[in-house]
C-alpha cells in the first residue's frame, strides 16, 4: 500500500496542475476546450482567489490533486484526479479520506459534480459516501436549430 502524503498546491505547481486539468477534461469527455495555457491562467486565478489545490504525494512524487472552495456551511470539490499510471489502487479513495478526516471540518456540507455521462465516476462518489442531489438537463444549441423546419407548424402540432 502507497503511502500517501499531502501538501498544499503553489504557483510552482501550476504547469502540473494545468497538465493534470487537461487530462481530467480529457478523461471526462467534459467538453471544455481551454488551451494547456488557458488552463494554467484558469488555474493561478483559482488559487488566488478562494480554491486552494492539495497535491497528493507517494515518495514526494505527485501521484493526484484536489482543487475545492470552502464557504460558511459548505466545501465544493472542483476536481479530484489522480493520475493515470496510479488509477484503480484506491488512492482517489484514500484521497477523499485524507480530505475529510484531516483538511475539512465535518460540520460542512460536502459537494461535487459529475458528469452525468460518466458512469464511472459517479460510482466511484457514491462509493465515496456522496448521495445524488441534482440533475442539470439541457438541450444544445445545435439540435434547437432545426434546419428547414415551419417553427409555426411544429408548434401547432405541440399544442
Amino acid at each position: 500500500m502507497l503511502n500517501i502524503t499531502y501538501r498544499f498546491g503553489t504557483g510552482k505547481d501550476l504547469d502540473l496542475l494545468a497538465q493534470w486539468n487537461h487530462q481530467l477534461i480529457q478523461d471526462e469527455g467534459h467538453r471544455n476546450s481551454l488551451s494547456l495555457s488557458q488552463l494554467r491562467d484558469r488555474m493561478k486565478a483559482w488559487l488566488q482567489g478562494e480554491y486552494k489545490a492539495v497535491i497528493f504525494e507517494s515518495d514526494q512524487i505527485p501521484i493526484a490533486y484536489a482543487l475545492y472552495r470552502e464557504g460558511p456551511d459548505e466545501i465544493y470539490l472542483r476536481h479530484l484526479f489522480v493520475n493515470r499510471g496510479n488509477r484503480r489502487k484506491g488512492i482517489g479513495h484514500r484521497c477523499v479520506d485524507i480530505l475529510r478526516l484531516k483538511l475539512w471540518p465535518t460540520y460542512k456540507r460536502l459537494t461535487v459534480e459529475s458528469l452525468v455521462k460518466n458512469g464511472a465516476v459517479s460510482q466511484f462518489w457514491h462509493s465515496a459516501g456522496f448521495t445524488d442531489y441534482s440533475l442539470t438537463l439541457e438541450i444544445m444549441p445545435e439540435i434547437m436549430n432545426i434546419q428547414g423546419s415551419n417553427v409555426d407548424a411544429i408548434l401547432k402540432n405541440h399544442s
